[in-house]
Protein backbone atom coordinates (compact mmCIF):
# COMPACT_ATOMS: atom_id res chain seq x y z
CA UNK A 1 0.00 0.00 0.00
CA UNK A 2 1.27 3.46 -0.89
CA UNK A 3 2.42 5.50 2.10
CA UNK A 4 0.02 8.44 2.01
CA UNK A 5 1.44 9.98 5.18
CA UNK A 6 4.90 10.06 3.61
CA UNK A 7 3.47 11.63 0.45
CA UNK A 8 1.82 14.41 2.44
CA UNK A 9 4.92 15.23 4.45
CA UNK A 10 7.16 15.05 1.38
CA UNK A 11 4.97 17.64 -0.34
CA UNK A 12 5.15 19.85 2.73
CA UNK A 13 8.94 19.47 2.89
CA UNK A 14 8.86 18.10 6.43
CA UNK A 15 12.37 16.77 6.94
CA UNK A 16 11.47 14.53 9.86
CA UNK A 17 9.04 12.41 7.83
CA UNK A 18 11.43 11.07 5.18
CA UNK A 19 11.62 7.35 4.43
CA UNK A 20 15.22 7.61 3.30
CA UNK A 21 18.00 8.62 5.68
CA UNK A 22 18.83 12.29 5.85
CA UNK A 23 22.21 13.50 4.64
CA UNK A 24 24.95 13.52 7.28
CA UNK A 25 24.46 16.53 9.58
CA UNK A 26 21.44 17.45 7.42
CA UNK A 27 23.70 18.77 4.64
CA UNK A 28 21.82 20.01 1.59
CA UNK A 29 23.70 22.42 -0.69
CA UNK A 30 22.12 25.75 -1.60
CA UNK A 31 21.38 26.38 -5.28
CA UNK A 32 23.85 29.01 -6.55
CA UNK A 33 21.06 30.97 -8.26
CA UNK A 34 19.33 31.45 -4.89
CA UNK A 35 22.52 33.02 -3.51
CA UNK A 36 22.89 35.29 -6.53
CA UNK A 37 19.32 36.48 -6.04
CA UNK A 38 19.98 37.28 -2.37
CA UNK A 39 22.96 39.40 -3.41
CA UNK A 40 20.66 41.33 -5.74
CA UNK A 41 17.99 41.76 -3.06
CA UNK A 42 20.09 42.82 -0.04
CA UNK A 43 23.24 44.73 0.82
CA UNK A 44 25.69 43.15 3.22
CA UNK A 45 28.79 44.00 5.21
CA UNK A 46 32.25 43.47 3.73
CA UNK A 47 32.79 40.76 6.37
CA UNK A 48 30.70 37.59 6.11
CA UNK A 49 30.69 34.42 8.21
CA UNK A 50 29.36 31.24 6.61
CA UNK A 51 29.15 28.84 9.61
CA UNK A 52 27.69 25.84 7.73
CA UNK A 53 29.96 26.24 4.72
CA UNK A 54 29.67 22.72 3.32
CA UNK A 55 31.01 22.74 -0.23
CA UNK A 56 31.08 26.52 -0.42
CA UNK A 57 27.99 27.20 -2.51
CA UNK A 58 27.15 30.38 -0.55
CA UNK A 59 30.71 31.44 0.27
CA UNK A 60 31.84 31.30 -3.36
CA UNK A 61 29.18 33.72 -4.54
CA UNK A 62 30.07 36.28 -1.87
CA UNK A 63 33.79 35.93 -2.52
CA UNK A 64 33.11 36.60 -6.21
CA UNK A 65 31.77 40.06 -5.28
CA UNK A 66 34.77 40.82 -3.09
CA UNK A 67 33.50 39.96 0.37
CA UNK A 68 35.87 38.71 3.07
CA UNK A 69 34.24 35.38 3.96
CA UNK A 70 35.01 33.42 7.12
CA UNK A 71 34.21 29.78 6.29
CA UNK A 72 33.60 27.14 8.96
CA UNK A 73 31.70 23.85 9.27
CA UNK A 74 31.36 21.04 11.79
CA UNK A 75 32.29 18.57 9.01
CA UNK A 76 34.88 18.50 6.25
CA UNK A 77 33.32 18.54 2.79
CA UNK A 78 36.61 19.20 1.01
CA UNK A 79 36.06 22.90 0.33
CA UNK A 80 39.37 24.76 0.23
CA UNK A 81 39.65 27.45 2.89
CA UNK A 82 36.83 26.11 5.05
CA UNK A 83 37.87 25.41 8.64
CA UNK A 84 36.26 22.09 9.60
CA UNK A 85 35.53 20.82 13.11
CA UNK A 86 33.87 24.07 14.18
CA UNK A 87 30.52 23.55 15.90
CA UNK A 88 28.85 26.91 15.35
CA UNK A 89 26.42 26.41 18.23
CA UNK A 90 29.36 26.09 20.64
CA UNK A 91 31.18 29.21 19.46
CA UNK A 92 31.31 32.10 21.90
CA UNK A 93 32.45 35.22 20.07
CA UNK A 94 31.02 38.49 18.84
CA UNK A 95 31.25 38.83 15.06
CA UNK A 96 31.47 42.33 13.61
CA UNK A 97 29.95 41.39 10.28
CA UNK A 98 27.02 39.50 8.75
CA UNK A 99 26.22 35.79 9.07
CA UNK A 100 24.75 34.10 5.99
CA UNK A 101 24.02 30.39 5.69
CA UNK A 102 21.68 27.54 4.90
CA UNK A 103 21.55 25.91 8.34
CA UNK A 104 20.91 22.23 9.05
CA UNK A 105 17.12 22.24 9.20
CA UNK A 106 16.93 19.94 12.21
CA UNK A 107 18.73 22.56 14.31
CA UNK A 108 17.74 25.66 12.35
CA UNK A 109 16.00 27.33 15.31
CA UNK A 110 19.16 27.06 17.39
CA UNK A 111 21.28 28.25 14.45
CA UNK A 112 19.18 31.37 13.89
CA UNK A 113 19.06 32.31 17.56
CA UNK A 114 22.80 31.82 18.02
CA UNK A 115 23.62 33.79 14.87
CA UNK A 116 21.52 36.76 15.97
CA UNK A 117 23.16 36.72 19.39
CA UNK A 118 26.62 36.47 17.76
CA UNK A 119 26.49 39.46 15.38
CA UNK A 120 26.97 42.97 16.67
CA UNK A 121 24.31 45.71 16.48
CA UNK A 122 23.33 46.78 13.00
CA UNK A 123 24.65 43.66 11.32
CA UNK A 124 22.54 41.09 9.49
CA UNK A 125 21.74 37.42 9.64
CA UNK A 126 20.41 35.83 6.44
CA UNK A 127 19.16 32.25 6.45
CA UNK A 128 17.87 30.10 3.59
CA UNK A 129 14.89 28.33 5.16
CA UNK A 130 11.62 26.65 4.30
CA UNK A 131 8.56 28.84 4.61
CA UNK A 132 7.36 26.50 7.38
CA UNK A 133 10.05 28.05 9.58
CA UNK A 134 7.43 30.70 10.35
CA UNK A 135 5.38 28.11 12.21
CA UNK A 136 5.33 26.75 15.79
CA UNK A 137 4.94 28.31 19.21
CA UNK A 138 8.51 27.35 20.09
CA UNK A 139 10.00 29.44 17.29
CA UNK A 140 7.72 32.34 18.09
CA UNK A 141 8.80 32.32 21.73
CA UNK A 142 12.49 31.64 21.11
CA UNK A 143 13.04 33.82 18.05
CA UNK A 144 10.25 35.85 16.47
CA UNK A 145 8.89 37.48 19.65
CA UNK A 146 12.30 38.88 20.59
CA UNK A 147 14.01 38.97 17.20
CA UNK A 148 11.54 39.70 14.39
CA UNK A 149 13.05 39.40 10.91
CA UNK A 150 13.40 42.69 9.06
CA UNK A 151 12.40 41.14 5.74
CA UNK A 152 11.36 37.74 4.42
CA UNK A 153 11.97 37.11 0.72
CA UNK A 154 9.64 34.38 -0.54
CA UNK A 155 10.71 32.62 -3.72
CA UNK A 156 7.91 32.13 -6.22
CA UNK A 157 10.13 29.59 -7.98
CA UNK A 158 10.61 26.33 -6.08
CA UNK A 159 14.28 25.68 -5.36
CA UNK A 160 15.78 22.24 -4.84
CA UNK A 161 18.78 21.67 -2.58
CA UNK A 162 21.18 18.78 -3.22
CA UNK A 163 22.79 16.37 -0.76
CA UNK A 164 25.73 15.75 -3.13
CA UNK A 165 26.25 19.44 -3.83
CA UNK A 166 26.46 18.84 -7.60
CA UNK A 167 24.56 21.40 -9.67
CA UNK A 168 26.59 20.80 -12.85
CA UNK A 169 23.52 19.39 -14.60
CA UNK A 170 21.30 22.24 -13.49
CA UNK A 171 19.31 23.03 -10.41
CA UNK A 172 16.48 20.64 -9.54
CA UNK A 173 12.97 21.75 -8.74
CA UNK A 174 11.13 20.60 -5.64
CA UNK A 175 7.82 20.82 -3.82
CA UNK A 176 9.36 23.03 -1.14
CA UNK A 177 8.95 26.80 -0.85
CA UNK A 178 12.20 28.38 0.30
CA UNK A 179 12.71 31.89 1.62
CA UNK A 180 15.58 34.12 2.58
CA UNK A 181 14.91 35.29 6.14
CA UNK A 182 16.89 38.43 6.95
CA UNK A 183 17.36 39.77 10.48
CA UNK A 184 19.13 43.00 11.41
CA UNK A 185 20.48 43.11 14.96
CA UNK A 186 18.56 45.74 16.90
CA UNK A 187 15.57 45.90 14.54
CA UNK A 188 12.15 46.14 16.15
CA UNK A 189 8.85 46.23 14.34
CA UNK A 190 6.92 44.13 11.89
CA UNK A 191 8.67 42.13 9.17
CA UNK A 192 8.18 43.03 5.53
CA UNK A 193 7.35 40.17 3.16
CA UNK A 194 8.60 40.44 -0.42
CA UNK A 195 8.43 38.01 -3.32
CA UNK A 196 11.14 37.27 -5.86
CA UNK A 197 11.65 35.02 -8.88
CA UNK A 198 8.25 35.99 -10.29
Amino acid sequence: MKNRTHDIYTILGASNHSISDRSQNDFYATPPSAVKRLIELETFSDKIWEPACGMGHIAKEFELIGKDVKKTDIDDYGYDGCISGVDFLNTNIKFDGDIITNPPYNISTEFVKHAIETVTDGHKVAMFLKIQFLETQKRYKEIFKTYPPKVIYVSVKRYGCKSDGDFSNGEPGSAVCYCWFVWEKGFTGDPVVKWFNY
